[in-house]
């Protein structure tokens, strides 16, 4: 079956725009159910049979989640491509997922953080405050900011050009604290890069490639550290969460929210309204007529 996953991730590239990321975690998906299925049928029942055992191994519902999405893709190839008769997968259902709220940060310790990535004075403290505040000031994804190009970044109109999920560009704007740190790591960038060239805004040690995800992680888990907090309590989707809930906070409309981070349902934004601003519960309290007459029973009493 390797050729047929080979050609399933081809086609989910081109046709459906899936990125690096879900295609090597599909391909480990479908290598894990290919070993599974040795020695028994591809059947429906060979795939209940597959879920029961990631639950007795203790997957996380998520995880799973995903797992059966990949079979039940590649099952629908297969089917589509006439290399089976029947789709074994059609009626499979996905477990029920909790939907855990975001974790983030509060505005104080944003600040703690973004003041101690400022103290660096080399090239990799630079590099590592622009790639925090374009986290955080402009709610990027962690793929989407290690994989910026050089000219995603509009200065005069101060925009920024990001490719999302799906291959989806859109355009967010950027804050001006952002742009300055950019600025200020660009002008060292070229004495980095000496005679090199890179198409990469953030290049990495390698003639061609970008920073990875996991450098920036340990980056900003070292800025943690030096901000007094707590390390494993941050990491650059926290940021993007923060940027969520901040901005929702201060009366941003959903909308605008929803089109900054770049989700497509709207639904998946609402998630971030579970954070109810202190002034507004306190308006809550002293003018909703109920609250009133709650105090005043409970007074009574």
């Amino acid at each position: 079956m390797a050729d047929e996953i080979k050609n399933f991730l081809d086609m989910m590239a081109a046709e459906k725009g899936a990125v690096l990321n879900t295609l090597q975690a599909y391909h480990r998906d479908l290598e894990q159910f290919l070993d599974f299925c040795q020695g028994r049928d591809f059947s429906s029942s060979t795939i209940e049979k597959f879920v029961c055992e990631l639950n007795r191994r203790g997957y996380a519902p998520k995880t799973i989640a995903r797992k059966i999405s990949a079979v039940r893709e590649f099952c629908k190839f297969l089917y589509t491509e006439d290399k089976i008769k029947e789709n074994p997968a059609a009626d499979i259902d996905t477990p029920k997922q909790e939907k855990p709220l975001p974790k983030f940060l509060n505005e104080e310790d944003v600040k703690k953080l973004i003041a101690a990535s400022e103290k660096a004075g080399n090239f990799a403290g630079y590099r590592t405050a622009a790639m925090l505040k374009l986290t955080y000031f402009c709610g990027l994804r962690v793929s989407e900011m290690v994989g910026l190009p050089e000219r995603c970044i509009n200065f005069a109109k101060k925009q920024i050009v990001v490719m999302g999920k799906g291959s989806k560009e859109r355009i967010v704007p950027i804050a001006d604290k952002a742009i300055e740190a950019v600025e200020q790591y660009l002008s060292r960038r070229r004495f980095y890069l000496k005679k090199r060239q890179s198409r990469w805004l953030f290049p990495s040690n390698s003639a061609k490639g970008h920073i990875t995800r996991d450098a920036f992680f340990k980056s900003l888990h070292n800025i943690a550290l030096k901000a007094g907090l707590p390390a494993d309590k941050i990491s650059p989707h926290v940021m993007r969460h923060s940027f969520a809930t901040h901005l929702l906070n201060h009366d941003v409309d959903l909308r605008s929210v929803q089109k900054m981070l770049g989700h497509e349902d709207i639904a998946t934004t609402e998630i971030y309204t579970h954070i109810i601003p202190a002034q507004l519960r306190e308006e809550v309290r002293q003018n909703h007529p109920l609250a009133k007459q709650g105090l005043n029973y409970k007074k009574k009493l």
